[in-house]
């Protein structure tokens, strides 16, 4: 399976919550018999291909967009591509161009793309905010809500974004856990196209990708309190539930966010209160967050304002002020760089900022 920090996103603390009550003894069974090989040759043919069984329907899907409810079963004959994925995930956004790219290639060519939503945070459970992504990031092929993890369970899946490639007669032939193996999923596609009997076009889809994963030496960091989450450098630690005064801090490690002023300690995010600041040293080329709440922050980097070559796609720069409105609940690019390097990040917000995570690239 691909590592969480630079080729996929682990869902290890949405894990524990959600499947805690789910025996493990039906995960581990289901898993031993869909034991995913993903040393496949790059001479990609039918004969390299295993074959891992029917693949699970559709189940406990809340809301679809772009298409009325669809089945496994009622698929035979085409080639499905199972996409899981959530909104706010930076690897899944990632993704996304390939799979546009896919569904424009072959969507009239036998190939049904089901993306599957199962989200990692609450607030990607609300329809209107998925159909909004769906939307900003043109995608075009039916998305399923699986906001209970009830498909997400029957697939065994643990990670954003898995893809599961699935032949004519209803098989899971292909699994690609994590960012990346583009061309080998889509040789894999063409050729159990051309196996249910369809002509798809030859060649593969050139995507040129920004992200030098070696380049990131900064992994994925969740704020807030509860179980699993990253740790903070404060002397003041987490409290769940309250609201803390925090010191202005001595920033003294990498990869480790630091807070000043009052913020409240939820159990995935930390909410400004009041003269909130966060502290970060990283390494990477763009910085991300998944933030929501009506806020404004204000941006610097290395004791200074974002100049122009730095902004995000989400800053704006007025009057030597590098600033980003929270509004809507997702991600935001705050900091996008012209190479790869190690920077003191801070960020200073109004009140009602909710941050989640750091994503890099």
């Amino acid at each position: 399976m691909k590592g969480e920090n630079k080729k996929g996103k682990k869902a290890v603390s949405i894990y524990q919550i959600v499947f805690g009550i789910i025996a493990v003894v039906a995960i581990l069974a289901w898993i031993s018999t869909f034991a995913f090989n993903q040393n496949l040759s790059q001479n990609v043919s039918l004969s390299n291909l295993s074959n891992y069984g029917p693949a699970p329907n559709m189940q406990g899907i809340s809301h679809w967009i772009n298409s009325p409810p669809l089945s496994i079963s009622s698929l035979k004959g085409k080639v499905v591509l199972v996409d899981f994925w959530t909104y706010s995930c930076i690897n899944c956004i990632r993704t996304i161009p390939y799979l546009n790219a896919w569904e424009s290639k072959y969507g009239g060519s036998g190939l049904v793309i089901i993306g599957v939503h199962t989200p990692e945070f609450e607030f990607e459970k609300n329809y209107s905010n998925v159909l909004s992504a769906v939307n900003r990031f043109n995608i075009t092929y039916p998305v399923a809500m699986d906001s209970n993890y009830s498909t997400w369970s029957a697939y065994g899946n643990r990670y954003w974004p898995a893809d599961y490639l699935i032949d004519k007669n209803g098989n899971v032939r292909a699994a690609t856990f994590g960012e990346g193996d583009y061309a080998q999923t889509e040789q894999e596609i063409q050729l159990l196209l051309r196996d249910a009997g369809y002509s798809p076009q030859s060649g593969l889809v050139n995507i040129t990708s920004s992200v030098n994963f070696s380049m990131i030496n900064t992994p994925e960091l969740y704020l807030g309190a509860g179980e699993g989450r990253n740790p903070i450098g404060n002397k003041e630690g987490f409290s769940e539930g309250q609201n803390v005064n925090y010191s202005y801090p001595n920033v003294t490690q990498s990869n480790v966010p630091y807070l000043s002023g009052e913020w409240f300690n939820a159990p995935d995010s930390m909410l400004s209160i009041n003269n909130s600041r966060v502290f970060l040293v990283y390494s990477a080329k763009k910085v991300n967050i998944v933030a929501s709440g009506n806020a404004k922050i204000i941006l610097k980097l290395d004791g200074h304002a974002l100049n122009q070559s730095y902004l995000g796609a989400d800053v704006r720069a007025l009057n030597g002020t590098a600033s980003a409105n929270i509004t809507a609940s997702r991600l935001y690019n705050i900091v996008s760089a012209p190479s790869y390097g190690q920077h003191y990040l801070e960020i200073d917000s109004s009140p009602n900022f909710r941050i989640y995570t750091f994503t890099f690239g």
